[in-house]
């Protein structure tokens, strides 16, 4: 389980980021689902604390293996070949696939070395990159954090709340 104190952050106004995006695509009408590698499912279930997520959310891919990238979401053998799975190509594959298998309005994709091990040089620990796919759109984040490995994963999930409701808002 993890710690709830570390969990929740807010917008501004004292709002849990998680309500805010529930409440900005009910509001316009948007459904969301995620595919989510470092992060094994932790930003549908943060969307799911919110009363009325299911409104929204149909569905969320775990795609923690390249096997499961490939056969749930779409991701291309050659991307992940030459990319590799941690990389703002596969994010931005996840994402898009993520929408597509869903019928999706939103999808937010995540992939990235939560730790302690796994890293290189090229690609450190706590290196993660974050897919948004709105409508035909996709914005992919760079984010390098530097916690334990559910520190990281927390960090990703809020990272991907806050690039969706970014995105949303400057539809």
């Amino acid at each position: 389980m993890y710690p709830d104190r570390m969990w929740r952050k807010t917008k501004d106004d004292g709002i849990e980021l998680e309500e805010c995006l529930v409440n900005e695509l009910t509001k316009r009408k948007l459904t969301i689902t995620t595919a989510e590698s470092c992060t094994g499912g932790m930003i549908a279930g943060t969307l799911v604390n919110v009363a009325g997520a299911s409104d929204v959310l149909s569905e969320g891919y775990i795609t923690y293996s390249n096997e499961a990238k490939e056969r749930l979401v779409g991701v291309d053998r050659e991307t992940l070949k030459r990319y590799g799975a941690v990389s703002e190509q596969t994010a931005r594959e996840m994402a898009a696939g993520a929408a597509k298998a869903a019928g999706a309005d939103v999808a937010l994709s995540a992939t990235g070395i939560a730790g302690p091990g796994g890293g290189t040089a090229e690609k450190p620990v706590g290196l993660v990159y974050i897919g948004c796919y709105i409508s035909g759109r996709i914005n992919v984040v760079k984010c390098q954090f530097n916690g334990s490995r559910m520190e990281n994963r927390i960090s990703t999930v809020e990272e991907a709340l806050k690039l969706a409701l970014k995105e949303i808002e400057g539809l």
